[in-house]
């Protein structure tokens, strides 16, 4: 009787690549009732609430103190937003002064409740958070002048 052998295969080649863990997660269960979509950027998450970019979240090992949550808004609305978040400040990674993007840094005493009260404020949908992204403008922009093309030419092809 011939004895069967069986070729054992290291486990890691089954292996599934791991997914990172989310930073700071909580704030993604904060935003649930929303039915936040997230992609990856830049190494970190990006939440979106239906077409606009509310947040990235971020928990990286360069330039560590840009790690916390980061708000999309607009130069007009940061000192209103920092009357809210006196801990809020722009993202330095990018190298200059004053960015859109703010940052609520992880390192910051109260970084937990002042997430917690930004999620509350994007659940209200108040408007000095969150931001369609440039390329989505941008498609709507040539789709709807290509709609106005089209209309264009089908009234002067009737007269």
């Amino acid at each position: 009787m011939r004895k069967s052998s069986t070729k054992r295969f290291d486990d890691a080649l089954f292996a599934r690549k791991r997914r990172q863990s989310v930073p700071h997660e909580f704030a993604l269960d904060a935003l649930a009732p929303l039915s936040p979509d997230t992609r990856s950027m830049f190494g970190c998450l990006a939440v979106y609430v239906e077409d606009k970019i509310v947040l990235i979240l971020r928990d990286r090992k360069d330039s560590r103190k840009d790690n916390g949550v980061w708000l999309a808004t607009t130069a007009e609305h940061h000192e209103s937003l920092r009357r809210e978040f006196p801990t809020m400040r722009s993202i330095r990674l990018f190298g200059r002064d004053v960015t859109h993007w703010q940052v609520l840094p992880a390192d910051a005493v109260d970084f937990e409740a002042a997430t917690l009260r930004a999620c509350r404020l994007i659940r209200e949908r108040d408007p000095r958070i969150g931001k369609i992204p440039k390329r989505k403008r941008a498609r709507r922009s040539l789709e709807s002048s290509a709609a106005a093309r089209k209309t264009a030419a089908r009234s002067s092809a009737r007269r």
